[in-house]
């Protein structure tokens, strides 16, 4: 399996480590771990962990594979001695398990080296990691097979991607292709199984929700290619790559049918995945593309919220749509209309607030509908006191997710954004002297996160836009000199952007506009 001595006594793959109370789910993961076909293109590769098999077999599931007669100790301790990594199925129930707690004990003893893997099937992080998993403040990332999480299949790919030590990214491409002519063949038969053999019911029905879970297993993947991906390609500026897929993902979604004949959750995920492409053809100014996706997914999100009006996914999914609608709103000068989409906006969100008031996403989420009011009554209501409210509810919501998620850099960026809407409320109530000082907290955020990643592109932009706003307030100051250095900082940020994302529009608009400054 591996090349070098050190390895020449593995046998098993992996060794999976459970609670008896998980044994179905235990019995399911290794069932599909073991039937699992690596891409043909991959298997003989090299990697840190040998060649890329075909197959994961075998792969060991203690408590199934003992035989009665023999020691529980001797037999567990030989077949984590023969294993290439080990799999924690992590639950309440594991956590409290003697069993597990002695399994990944003496398999980081006998191999220090080789790798520990969760898969959170239960429970939150601190109540289904095991202690001994977490021993010297190790914080393993888990494949999340819970409802919510990764979804069953994105799970066990990322299984998957660290036994064979292989780019998750290159597995999800492959299967993708897989899920897709699978939809489409299940979705086939389905159909000719209703038309042909309609006295066969019970079989049409199976056929159905067959095919209701690959669709939501391709969905799922669509998901990840347009959500988690596209984040990642926004950071290095790659953001055209992702036109084709976008194109791809509408034709998939316009022939889905009627709305109400989908599920909530398949609702929800179409909502999500039409802000993400919205918010693409919002950066590149093509704001009619970008509406006509923000009103499809408002209607998704209003459906599934009929359907489930107190899940907190749906109400999450239509405060977006409410938001990007507005944002649209407000990029054409509609204020009134944008206010009124903001405002809904935060009453859903501080109806999340309210369910989970310790939830660092809904507390972000409540941040930045309070930070959207403030923002449009500035345009509304400028120079009167109505913003302030509104702009200091906002950074009390960010401080309160960021005091939860201390490393999160996302946060740290809404966090100096919310500052700056408040630095403007605040200079309008000619409070001047602490609108600077709002503004220079603003700037000490952003220079840390430039500095902590200075390729990525959003955070070059939001140090731009920094030195972009200063120069109203340089220029009403009468501050010559600070004015010339944001304006040529400014620039230079804003050129750069450029070079590596040459179809920003945003950016090449802001461009213009201080060129004329």
């Amino acid at each position: 399996m591996k090349n070098g001595d050190a390895q020449a006594n593995v046998i098993y793959r992996g060794f999976i480590s459970y609670s008896h109370n998980d044994s179905a789910t235990a019995r399911m993961i290794h069932r599909r771990l073991e039937a699992y076909r690596l891409p043909a293109r991959l298997v003989g590769k090299d990697t840190p962990r040998g060649a890329v098999p075909a197959r994961l077999t075998p792969i060991f599931r203690d408590r199934e594979e003992l035989s009665a007669g023999e020691s529980l100790s001797d037999q567990v301790q030989a077949a984590l001695a023969a294993s290439a990594c080990l799999i924690i199925l992590c639950s309440p129930c594991a956590k409290a398990s003697p069993w597990v707690a002695r399994e990944i004990e003496m398999f980081r003893t006998l191999y220090p080296d080789r790798p520990v893997l969760a898969a959170l099937i239960a429970g939150e992080p601190n109540e289904a990691f095991p202690q001994a998993l977490t021993a010297g403040g190790l914080e393993p990332i888990a494949a999340d097979f819970r409802k919510g999480g990764d979804g069953t299949r994105l799970a066990l790919l990322k299984l998957v991607a660290g036994i064979t030590a292989t780019s998750l990214d290159a597995l999800i491409q492959r299967d993708a292709q897989r899920q897709y002519r699978r939809v489409m063949a299940i979705t086939f038969g389905a159909g000719v199984a209703l038309l042909a053999m309609s006295a066969l019911l019970v079989m049409a029905v199976r056929a159905q929700n067959e095919a209701q879970a690959q669709r939501q297993q391709a969905e799922g993947l669509v998901e990840y290619m347009l959500t988690d991906l596209r984040d990642k390609l926004k950071g290095v500026g790659r953001l055209d790559v992702m036109s084709a897929v976008n194109e791809r993902a509408m034709a998939y979604y316009g022939a889905q049918g009627r709305l109400d004949r989908l599920p909530a959750q398949s609702l929800d995920r179409r909502a999500r995945i039409l802000h993400a492409m919205g918010e693409d053809d919002e950066k590149r100014g093509d704001l009619d593309k970008a509406l006509a996706k923000f009103k499809e997914a408002y209607r998704n999100s209003a459906q599934a919220l009929k359907m489930k009006p107190n899940d907190p996914a749906a109400i999450y999914a239509h405060g977006q749509s409410e938001y990007w609608l507005g944002l649209i709103d407000l990029i054409k000068e509609h204020y009134g209309s944008a206010r009124t989409h903001f405002m809904t906006h935060r009453q859903l969100a501080l109806l999340l607030v309210k369910i989970d008031p310790k939830n660092a996403k809904w507390l972000r989420d409540a941040s930045e509908a309070e930070g959207d009011v403030c923002a449009v009554e500035l345009d509304i209501s400028p120079n009167t006191p109505r913003p302030l409210p509104f702009c200091r509810r906002s950074i009390g919501f960010i401080e309160q997710a960021i005091e939860r998620d201390k490393q999160s850099a996302e946060l740290k960026i809404i966090y100096a954004n919310r500052l700056a809407w408040l630095a403007d409320a605040l200079r309008m109530n000619a409070e001047t002297e602490e609108s600077y000082k709002t503004r220079f907290k603003q700037l000490s955020i952003l220079e840390i996160l430039v500095k902590n990643d200075p390729k990525n592109m959003k955070m070059l932009e939001y140090r731009a836009l920094y030195d972009d706003a200063m120069l109203i307030y340089y220029k009403q100051d009468k501050l010559n000199r600070q004015y010339i250095k944001s304006k040529t900082s400014a620039s230079k940020l804003y050129k750069m952007i450029i070079d590596v994302e040459p179809d920003n529009a945003e950016i090449k608009r802001r461009l213009y506009y201080i060129s004329q400054k």
